[in-house]
């Protein structure tokens, strides 16, 4: 494929990227923010794989799957956080 327009779709990718960057900033709850967080991420490793494949560089495309497990790591402690933030806590729960 031709390189110029791997690059091309990659900067309409982070160009999405960034209108979803509004809804971190001013998303109404903490899911939208997570979620949007998460389109960051999602976008940032299409792009990342879309210039890998356009310049012919493998290093790119491994920073791309650390990206990729980082985010996974990242959802799983948001949804543990709400979680535990939402549990009520008893009487034992808070005295230490």
């Amino acid at each position: 494929m031709n390189p110029e327009f791997l690059v091309a779709i990659a900067g309409f990718v982070m160009i999405t990227v960034v209108v979803g960057l509004t809804r971190i900033l001013w998303g109404p709850g903490d899911a939208d923010r997570v979620m949007a967080a998460q389109l960051l991420g999602t976008g940032g490793i299409g792009a990342l794989l879309l210039v890998g494949a356009a310049v012919g560089e493998s290093a790119v495309v491994d920073v791309a799957l650390t990206l990729a497990l980082l985010a996974a790591f990242a959802s799983i402690a948001f949804v543990k956080f709400m979680a535990h933030k939402d549990r009520p806590q008893t009487s034992d729960e808070g005295e230490s």
